[in-house]
């Protein structure tokens, strides 16, 4: 079964940057897109990025263009998400997932398999 074990969370001071990894077991990643999602106290989650299977194509959420960069490495089956001049209103506990495929690129909406990780908690605050 598909599962993901997100990491890499902390406290920063506004403008500072992290780097989350999301490993994946029971699967070959790389037959899957996987995208980040964030939700943040009282909000409904929402999609950060996704990535596609072969790692060509990326997507972002507009708050994350410019910011963060989504990588990965499928030797090592892992998902990254460096992000930059992190602001408060990107505190949130951060989830990876398989996402749908978008002929090469890949949609910010979770594929049905597996279930939510526990996620990794980014608090933005100085």
């Amino acid at each position: 079964q598909l599962q993901f074990v997100e990491s890499g969370g902390d406290l920063v001071q506004p403008g500072g940057s992290l780097r989350l990894s999301c490993a994946a077991s029971g699967v070959t990643l790389d037959n899957y897109a996987v995208g980040w999602f964030r939700q943040a106290p009282g909000k409904e989650r929402e999609g950060v990025s996704c990535i596609a299977s072969s790692g060509g194509n990326t997507n972002y959420a507009d708050s994350a263009k410019g910011r963060f960069t989504i990588s990965r490495d499928n030797a090592k089956n892992t998902v990254y998400l460096q992000m930059n001049s992190l602001k408060p209103e990107d505190t949130a506990v951060y989830y990876c997932a398989a996402v749908f495929p978008l002929q090469t690129m890949c949609a910010m909406v979770r594929l049905p398999v597996g279930s939510w990780g526990q996620g990794t908690q980014v608090t933005v605050s100085s």
